[in-house]
């Protein structure tokens, strides 16, 4: 396989515009089903990015069925007739409704998952989530690094369910609602809006080290309330 992937603009959103290229790719033939993906070194290179937003990228692409993923060995497209139906379009979510709706459908699943991840963690889990509020702490004023990061933390803290499902609907639903707001915020995030969101994770991850699941449930339903309040949402209580 010979694809050119070209450098991608550093002001875009760098995982979700690297799984819409190579999205394109598979959709018009130049990547066929059943093939392998470069490796995540091949493909950092040739986009030019680090190996954390193409695993990001490829994460997107497998939420949305495009490929699969086998453990030791690779990513691979998967075959049209084993691809999933449900696709949102992200201008969609250019429509504050449509918006509201997927954040509020977002809202059970993730409180849910972290009372699970409280329960059936284990300390790789916990490693990860650390590595990932370290990648945000140290994100200037939550440039794309800090969006992987945030990405990554929920996609962990959903894979520590040990229910494959959650990892599924969530990852693509956060992916979604993510990229809508990056896109509200345009290029600058307040400081202190950064500083709360970190410290509104640390509570989630200190809440499922205690293996404490009404606690998880509660730090995680106040991060996404506050989420919501932030962006101007109004949602029914929960």
């Amino acid at each position: 396989m010979s694809v050119d992937f070209g450098h991608i603009r550093r002001n875009e959103h760098l995982p979700a515009r690297i799984a819409a290229q190579i999205g394109r790719d598979i959709a018009e033939g130049r990547i066929l089903p059943g093939e392998k993906l470069p490796t995540e070194h091949v493909l950092a290179k040739g986009f030019g990015v680090s190996r954390s937003v193409v695993r990001e990228a490829i994460a997107q692409l497998r939420n949305e069925g495009l490929v699969e993923t086998r453990q030791g060995v690779g990513a691979f497209v998967t075959e049209q007739r084993a691809r999933q139906s449900i696709r949102i379009e992200q201008d969609d979510l250019h429509d504050r409704e449509s918006f509201r709706e997927l954040f509020q459908l977002r809202l059970p699943l993730e409180i849910e998952a972290a009372g699970l991840a409280a329960v059936h963690h284990d300390q790789s889990d916990l490693d990860k989530l650390d590595e990932t509020l370290a990648a945000m702490t140290g994100a200037d004023k939550w440039t794309d690094q800090g969006i992987v990061a945030d990405l990554a933390f929920h996609r962990i803290l959903a894979a520590a369910t040990r229910n494959e499902y959650f990892t599924l609907f969530i990852g693509f639903i956060a992916e979604r609602i993510s990229l809508a707001i990056n896109a509200a915020r345009a290029a600058a995030v307040l400081e202190e809006i950064v500083e709360v969101t970190i410290a509104e994770h640390l509570a989630i991850r200190e809440a499922v080290a205690s293996r404490d699941p009404k606690r998880a449930r509660e730090a995680m339903r106040r991060h996404l309330l506050g989420a919501t309040g932030r962006l101007g949402l109004e949602l029914e209580s929960y």
